[in-house]
């Protein structure tokens, strides 16, 4: 019977190698030396160590330090090195750990592994301190890198140049130039500087944002000392350049580039089309671009930055496509520049398409993408995409624990502009209240009180300004918020608040943004009733541009002050400025409100000739208002027909609003039903048809536009006035008793009234627009806003002083009648701003002179 035995298990093959080693090895380094070279794995490392330890047999660690560090496994090896007894040969591992950390990007870990050997009683050395603060300058971190530089000091390194450029660079990307210069100068005096040590300062200042300062240095680096630069430096210099657009500057960097033969290096190949591209160069870039043997995705971008940022999105976008015919993967720097160029075009939808290419390419969206995507979305009104926007906005860039400030600040902005422009103000505001006070920029308050300004909020506006310059929540504004209130100030007609600005821009001397600012002043003064201080304005600008004089036309147009709007017009003339179609819409305009029939016909037929404007449909409209206004409605028709272009809205809204005055029935029920195929949802378009068929009394086809009305979910705005009293704004609806003063304005009414029927007023009934008696259409027309705001403006404005009330609506032609004649016998003069113009009332006149 035979009789199995068990079967050896053989030794690993490792664990023979290693015993065969220790019997033959004459020596210590021989073995540990034997032993690295046979090693290929990290298991193998970690048996051989074991080995050596188990068996107490004598060696290296630093073989083994290092065969932990060639598999990766650094905290094996920084287990072997605590052990070790301090000394200046094996700080090199330190370094090594240090260095390995840096390149990895794993900053904190440097930070602690040189807390580490310091508490261990290891001295760093001059190999240390610049991959120490290295470490320090890239997180950043000022604190962390002053303590760095008192051990530096203490320890006697400021000597070394090494360390100094390393201190230099650290300071820099904490934005402590001072500390960066004055080490640099230090450094100097010593006689320790060189290249790297120019380059660290000059890339310091840039990334202070002092480019001026790095555009000197580097001169007094090439020119007063003669130091040759290298590629480095001229990729620190070239952005300086770009950034203050010394293009000729940056031309001769570009020629050196080309001597020195450093062109051809890709950094500095870049860093020259990025220069030109952003100096607005592209010819140059282009050439430049083209020559370049070696291309990365960087020349790419710049190219298509740079015509994105000087609006040839069309060649952005061309170049793009070429981009991903040739297969060069994008970064997100590609793909935020072609977003920011269809935004900047209104082009929304687009943007938002590029976007989600970019996400099905697996590209991570920055705070540039966003903020564009959002500046697009607020451009196109899109509010759908823009929450949608939103949503991408929390996952990749909000409510991250790690995420900068900075870009949290950023996009919030973006959002709440989007929202304000999209005409949502509740988010709007409940974006801006997420952000504590203390951390609201100036652009944070102007995006607020711009889309409110803008949107229809300008009471919310002015009191965000006010909220601003408080001294809990002080943000000096800057020219666009100052712009923005007075754009609210002008929506308004507050005159009051509009000076009140005036004088803060005087006191606080805005001369850098002047002109932006003083455009608005004549804007706000025109549309507050006071075209005489936006006069005194205009006259008062060192510097004037074609919105200066344009604005200027506007308001002279908007007061019937035609023939001063006709003189601004030849004065612009005489000074070089070549006219638009805008001018000839504010041209057309001043005239159509001034009753200046056969000058505003001479300007729309010399408009192509003589200036080569070609009418376009805004051109028509004013025409066709100017005719209307006048009683030509045949002409006005004949027009309309010989138009190059279909009808607009406005255009049938100009002849209907002059059927309505002029009672032609037809005509005006042939305008209603082009706009209702124009699907125009005005509501004013309605009114006015329902007032023309009530002018005529015909009863049950008002009742049916009404009906009509009603249907389709269209509302008749209320009629609404606001007048300017001592103490603020007053705001009446018709037949409103809410006012605490209410019985004293009835009261000053009815007397009103009595006093100028003796002087000839006749209410004028078809105002009324009931199908009531006339006895009870008189009560009705006396209980219109505008009269409650005037009789409550002459009760509180002081004697003499002008009253000024703004109505949301056309004015009525009963209210315009009744303070023709009220203006006999008040002292006040009264100014009313309605939906079309201002009217002056002063001594039984009125500045439109009829045509209204």
């Amino acid at each position: 019977m035979l009789i199995s035995l068990p079967r050896l298990k053989p030794k690993p093959p490792l664990l023979f190698l290693t015993t065969f080693f220790f019997s033959t090895a004459s020596s210590t380094t021989d073995l540990t030396s034997t032993l690295f070279h046979q090693c290929k794995s990290l298991a193998s490392a970690e048996l051989i160590h074991q080995q050596l330890l188990v068996q107490g047999l004598p060696h290296d660690p630093t073989h083994i330090i290092s065969m932990y560090l060639t598999f990766n496994s650094p905290a094996k090896a920084l287990s072997v090195l605590r052990r070790l007894h301090p000394s200046s040969h094996t700080v090199f591992w330190w370094n090594q750990l240090i260095r390995r950390s840096v390149h990895l990007g794993f900053l904190e870990d440097v930070l602690q592994l040189y807390r580490r050997m310091q508490r261990l009683g290891w001295r760093p050395d001059h190999y240390t301190f610049p991959f120490v603060l290295k470490a320090c300058g890239e997180i950043p971190s000022f604190r962390c890198g002053a303590s760095v530089h008192a051990v530096v000091f203490a320890s006697g390194f400021e000597w070394n140049v090494f360390v100094g450029n390393g201190l230099v660079s650290m300071y820099g990307r904490c934005g402590a130039w001072e500390n960066a210069r004055q080490v640099f100068d230090e450094m100097r005096e010593r006689g320790v500087g060189d290249l790297v040590s120019w380059n660290s300062i000059v890339a310091a200042y840039m990334q202070g944002g002092d480019s001026i300062r790095a555009m000197k240095m580097f001169e007094r680096m090439t020119e007063d000392l003669g130091i040759r630069p290298d590629a480095v430096s001229l990729v620190n210099v070239l952005p300086a350049c770009a950034s203050v657009g010394a293009w000729s500057r940056g031309k001769q960097v570009h020629g050196y580039a080309l001597r020195s033969g450093l062109f051809e290096d890709v950094f500095v190949g870049n860093a020259v089309v990025d220069m030109y591209a952003k100096c607005g160069m592209m010819e140059e870039a282009n050439k430049v671009f083209e020559r370049m043997k070696v291309k990365d995705v960087v020349s790419w971008n710049a190219m298509v930055t740079g015509y994105s940022q000087i609006g040839r999105f069309d060649d952005a976008l061309g170049l793009f496509e070429k981009i991903r015919e040739e297969k060069i993967e994008l970064n997100v720097v590609t793909w935020s520049a072609v977003i920011a160029g269809y935004a900047q075009r209104g082009l929304g939808f687009e943007a938002l398409d590029v976007f989600r290419q970019m996400r099905l390419c697996g590209s991570e969206p920055n705070v540039v993408t966003l903020v564009s995507l959002l500046s697009g979305c607020a451009l196109a009104g899109t509010l759908l995409h823009g929450k949608e926007t939103h949503c991408h906005a929390i996952k990749w860039i909000l409510n991250l624990d790690e995420n900068d400030p900075g870009d949290d600040l950023m996009v919030i902005n973006a959002l709440i502009d989007m929202y304000s422009k999209c005409k949502s103000p509740k988010a709007a505001r409940a974006m801006f209240d997420l952000i504590p006070p203390k951390d609201r920029s100036v652009v944070t308050w102007t995006v607020l009180i711009g889309g409110n300004a803008q949107h229809g909020e300008a009471n919310e506006a002015l009191e965000l300004f006010s909220q601003m310059l408080q001294p809990d929540n002080f943000v000096m504004p800057n020219a666009f918020t100052i712009s923005c209130a007075l754009m609210a100030c002008a929506r308004l007609g507050a005159l009051r608040f509009g000076r009140q600005i005036h004088a803060y821009v005087l006191r606080n001397r805005f001369e850098s943004a002047m002109l932006f600012v003083a455009n608005c002043l004549i804007d706000m003064y025109s549309k507050s009733g006071d075209v005489d201080a936006a006069r005194v304005v205009f006259d008062n600008m060192h510097q004037r541009n074609g919105v200066s004089w344009t604005s200027l036309m506007t308001g002279y147009g908007m007061h019937g002050r035609g023939e001063e709007a006709l003189q601004i017009f030849y004065e612009m003339q005489k000074v070089g400025l070549v006219p638009d179609g805008v001018t000839f819409v504010v041209v057309l305009y001043a005239c159509s409100h001034s009753g200046m029939v056969d000058q505003g016909i001479n300007y729309f037929n010399g408009m192509n000739k003589d200036f080569g404007v070609v009418p376009g449909a805004e051109h028509y409209a004013c025409m066709v208002d100017l005719l209307s206004r006048a009683g030509r409605l045949d002409e006005a028709m004949e027009l309309i027909r010989g138009m190059p272009m279909k009808p607009t809205p406005a255009v049938w809204v100009a002849l209907l609003s002059a059927c309505r005055v002029y009672a032609n029935v037809e005509l005006g029920e042939y305008a209603a039903n082009q706009l209702l195929e124009l699907e125009s949802g005005n509501d004013g378009s309605y009114t006015l048809l329902s007032n023309i068929y009530a002018n005529a009394r015909c009863w049950k086809d008002v009742a049916r536009i009404r009906y009509l009305m009603k249907n389709t979910g269209i509302k008749k705005r209320p009629g609404c006035s606001w007048v300017q009293g001592r103490k603020g704004t007053a705001t009446f609806f018709a037949g409103d008793w809410s006012h605490p003063m209410s019985q004293q304005i009835y009261d000053l009414l009815r007397d009103l009234m009595q006093r100028i029927k003796a002087l000839g007023y006749v209410p004028d009934n078809r105002f009324a627009l009931h199908d009531v008696d006339d006895e009870e259409k008189g009560d009705l027309l006396s209980e219109h806003s505008e009269k409650l705001a005037l009789a409550y403006g002459i009760l509180t404005t002081a004697p003499g002083a002008p009253i000024r009330i703004t109505k949301n609506l056309r004015a009525c032609g009963d209210c315009h009648s009744a303070f023709t004649y009220i203006s006999i016998i008040i002292e006040h003069e009264i100014i009313v701003r309605d939906s079309s113009r201002f009217h002056h009332f002063k001594n039984g006149s009125c500045s439109c002179r009829g045509y209204w």
